[in-house]
């Protein structure tokens, strides 16, 4: 089979900083529709109704077989309730604390991950992994202000605590279901992988609403402009998901997935103009750190 000629790189990090700025705007129409009342699975419900929709379409377009290979079963559905998980505390930490800070939270995955790799017999880190390691929790540490934090808690706000867990506990969930993807469902093709890991949130989301576990999880928005925030996450998350796995092909990832850290920044920007989020200068200073630590990460593992 003849493997897709690549994007040529320009257009390649063009491309995959689109895709992130949709990301990124998915979360901030996610805290414009919890601002006016709308539930946690109904969010994340319109979301993945709408990924499985594109997702199963592209599986019909490419007749793909629907067949998983002996023994992965149990695997794919650890994976698809791993990543309900994930779904679930990255809204959850989206609705109490500013996005680009929930977001740079779950930037710790790479740390998350390479210290899961090494606990399952993996390699360790090399000293230079570690000390950028070192230097995106320095980052962290200033983008959450943790001095004024332990000083004055109450003047970051009720939620500011649990957002920060949660934040943290989507990034391990999420290190964890890229561990079993890439260790134990390799032999299982991407877009259906992606299928069926959208088809069980999915269907967990639509369980978990029917037995009423998450108080208020399935609540309509107050206004039309919560409507609005669920309808453009629903289009933007299944928009940017689709197009990636449609063309990732060609994007030529190992070279080109650093691109994919612009996020925080697009949310920084947009949770400004949208939302009236903004991050104070040493705040700023602390994200950038985090950014161009990931980013010097993801290249140290590549040639």
């Amino acid at each position: 089979m003849t493997r897709p000629t690549p994007f040529p790189r320009p257009l390649a990090l063009g491309l995959m900083a689109c895709l992130a700025t949709l990301f990124a705007a998915n979360h901030v129409a996610a805290r414009v529709a919890f601002d006016d009342g709308a539930g946690l699975l109904l969010a994340i419900l319109v979301r993945s109704g709408l990924a499985t929709l594109a997702l199963g379409l592209l599986v019909l377009v490419q007749r793909k077989s629907l067949r998983l290979p002996s023994g992965s079963g149990r695997w794919q559905l650890a994976v698809g309730l791993l990543v309900t998980l994930q779904s679930l505390f990255l809204y959850s930490a989206v609705a109490r604390i500013p996005v680009v800070v929930a977001l740079l939270l779950m930037n710790t995955l790479p740390i998350q991950l390479a210290l899961i790799s090494w606990a399952m017999g993996g390699p360790r880190p090399t000293p230079r992994a570690a000390l950028i390691m070192g230097v995106i929790l320095v980052g962290l540490v200033v983008v959450l202000d943790l001095p004024a934090w332990l000083t004055e808690p109450e003047a970051l706000g009720p939620g500011w605590f649990l957002g920060v867990a949660l934040g943290l506990a989507a990034a391990f969930v999420f290190a964890w279901a890229l561990w079993i993807t890439e260790h134990r469902l390799a032999e299982v093709g991407s877009t259906l992988r992606s299928l069926l890991t959208m088809l069980t949130v999915l269907v967990a989301m639509l369980a978990a609403g029917s037995a009423g576990l998450v108080p208020g999880g399935m609540a309509l928005p107050a206004s039309a402009a919560g409507l609005w925030g669920l309808a453009a996450l629903g289009l933007f998350y299944g928009l940017a998901f689709s197009t990636l796995f449609i063309t990732v092909p060609r994007l030529d990832m190992a070279r080109n997935a650093p691109a994919m850290n612009i996020e925080p920044v697009a949310a920084l920007v947009l949770g400004c103009l949208v939302l009236g989020q903004a991050l104070t200068p040493v705040q700023l200073l602390g994200g950038g750190i985090v950014v161009a630590g990931v980013v010097a990460l993801g290249l140290s593992r590549r040639a």
